[in-house]
């Protein structure tokens, strides 16, 4: 008889189980890795299992005479296949042995016994990604133990499995995972079909429509996420009755309160009538919209958002788009780029969607708000990655694969690196023992990784193009270097300005020749101090209590005093040139110039900085 894992049933593995099963009837390894979404919850059968109860209750169950349960906290327990006594004899043997013992009893049981199971949560805490000299006796033994159990064919012949389960490959002693008789296997977020299957289970009653909406907008939760939000009577707070009485008195006097509640209801489980008022906002226009689950989703999406940055511990934020291209002035050849890029992503044209972005320019020439303006036309959800050098200490690695599986797992989405020069400016020092090196180096393979094409987007700005690793800049990862400019004429200051008062609501009655004759002269003036223009122009209107007029504006010219850094802005603005991926998005007073004579000019500028 055939002991090893396998199917039972009618019981479907999940598609990760099936690929460990595999392996080991194929005789790849003995020793395995779970690693990735390793402290979700597993569906199957109508019931929920945690990883270690679903390894032991559902996919070895019947299949080893005994399943072990080795922890740092618990010691070592058995799961299945002895009796009272064995389980207190066994205890009884190895009480004072330390880890050294048990690892050397297991291995005689092992052997003398066939078909036995071990299951190694938290593995990361008994085999730990550490030099071998910080390491105890114990450790190091216990890690030369395994090492030695994957290569002993005696050890495989006896039908012995060894599953280690690790959050990340990272926090595990590099020994292993490199193994080649050690076989990883990646536990990953629940796909679209995943998340139907979770709120049908946590959610039976609710409407069939409302569950496919919902799993489509959750792209990037866990299944412990998704039974948080969904409805489900708990033993303690608010049920989904008193929950839909709370929404019905906050939506009183508001179209089709009474439905709207009950929609709401079903998402807002387990949270405290004070979180239930902070998220229901009955002041909100409905969405005119044809989908009668909008205000359904837009609840879920800052449900999410919560949910999403609490996991990634702050290295990670949601970027909120209120503007699209339409309220982005001049940059006519730009949008025009990027309403190309957004229809390639909107249509699902993934072998044509660029891996990379990569939006170059001077300081305040309008990168961050285009960037945004984009996300918005092209339907993205965009997301921050901040701060990574400085909060991923000691845990860095493990903390990189959280993010990048959680940004996976949510495609498709745009990833934004600003300041990108800092992130990934060339490594002179290795003053963090590597740890930044290796960073860049994961993140550069996940840039270029084509399975993410048309899913994750990267866009990385910055105005020191120069200071960035050459290696990241080439096509494959950064596609298109889109090159940013301040406004070549008066006519082009006009529509930046123009926009900046349509997008704050403000009053002007200047005609657009007159204010064309007074931007003119404005040579030089960033978007940024464009924007801060038409704001004193505002506020020497409301001082005047009148509109916006020819006047007011000469004022505020006259009065207002932009920043001055020739020489950099010049160097700043020849390093766009040099970057970019396209001659016909420059201006045209670059579009002449070769390569030879743009290197001339960015020496010269360099030398004269440096001086």
């Amino acid at each position: 008889m055939d002991t090893r894992p396998e199917e039972t049933g009618q019981t479907t593995l999940p598609q990760w189980a099936e690929t460990l099963r595999q392996k080991y009837l194929a005789g790849e390894a003995s020793v395995f890795i779970l690693y990735g979404n390793v402290f979700d919850r597993t569906l199957t059968g109508g019931q929920s299992y945690g990883l270690v109860h679903f390894l032991a209750d559902v996919m070895l169950a019947g299949k080893k005479e005994r399943i072990y349960e080795l922890s740092i906290d618990r010691g070592l327990k058995v799961l299945h296949g002895s009796n009272l006594d064995d389980k207190t004899e066994l205890y009884r043997h190895l009480e004072g042995k330390g880890l050294a013992g048990i690892f050397e009893s297991l291995e005689r049981r092992m052997l003398a016994t066939p078909s036995n199971a071990l299951i190694i949560p938290y593995s990361d805490s008994l085999f730990p990604a550490a030099e071998p000299q910080f390491l105890s006796m114990d450790e190091r033994s216990v890690s030369i133990a395994l090492h030695r159990w994957s290569l002993d064919e005696d050890f495989s012949a006896k039908d012995n499995l060894v599953i280690l389960i690790s959050e990340s490959l990272a926090q595990l002693n590099p020994n292993l995972p490199s193994n080649p008789r050690v076989a990883a296997v990646e536990v990953p977020i629940p796909d679209q079909i995943s998340r139907w299957q979770a709120i049908r289970h946590y959610a039976p009653a609710m409407p069939e429509a409302q569950a496919s909406r919902l799993a489509e907008q959750t792209a990037g939760l866990r299944v412990v996420q998704l039974a948080a939000i969904v409805a489900g009577d708990r033993h303690q707070g608010l049920n989904e009755q008193q929950r839909v009485s709370l929404i019905n008195e906050l939506l009183h006097g508001t179209p089709n309160a009474g439905e709207r509640a009950a929609k709401l209801a079903s998402i807002t489980s387990g949270m405290t009538p004070d979180e239930i008022r902070q998220l229901i906002d009955p002041s909100r226009n409905l969405p005119n919209t044809e989908d009668p689950y909008e205000e359904m989703v837009e609840v879920v999406r800052r449900r999410k958002r919560e949910l999403i940055e609490n996991e990634c511990s702050g290295l990670i934020e949601f970027i909120e788009s209120r503007h699209g291209l339409e309220a982005v002035g001049g940059n006519a050849d730009i949008k025009k780029e990027l309403m190309e890029i957004a229809r390639l992503i909107k249509t699902g044209d993934r072998s044509r969607a660029p891996m990379g972005l990569l939006a170059v320019g001077a300081m305040g020439a309008g990168k961050t708000f285009v960037i945004k303006a984009f996300l918005k036309e092209a339907g993205l959800s965009g997301i921050a990655l901040k701060n990574f050098r400085s909060k991923w200490v000691g845990s860095t690695e493990a903390n990189l694969e959280r993010v990048l599986a959680t940004v996976k797992a949510m495609g498709p989405i745009a990833l934004v690196i600003d300041e990108g020069d800092r992130s990934f400016g060339n490594q002179s020092e290795d003053s963090d023992g590597g740890t930044s090196s290796r960073v860049i180096a994961r993140l550069k393979e996940f840039m270029s990784d084509t399975e993410n094409r048309g899913k994750v987007l990267f866009i990385i700005m910055t105005n020191r193009p120069d200071k960035l690793d050459t290696d990241i800049k080439r096509p494959g990862r950064l596609d298109r270097k889109i090159p940013f400019f301040y406004a070549e004429n008066g006519l082009e200051r006009v529509a930046v300005i123009e926009a900046i008062l349509t997008r704050y609501q403000a009053d002007s009655q200047i005609e657009a020749g007159q204010l064309e004759k007074l931007c003119e002269p404005l040579k030089g003036y960033s978007n940024a101090d464009l924007e801060a223009l038409a704001l004193l122009a505002m506020e020497f209107a409301e001082r005047e209590q009148r509109n916006i007029d020819e006047d007011l504006m000469a004022k505020a010219i006259d009065d207002f005093m932009p920043p001055r850094e020739i020489a950099m802005l010049r160097y700043m603005e020849m390093l766009a040139v040099f970057e970019t991926s396209r001659r016909s998005l420059l201006p045209q007073r670059f579009r002449s110039l070769s390569p030879e004579q743009v290197q001339e000019q960015l020496l010269t500028l360099r030398l004269q900085i440096n001086r």
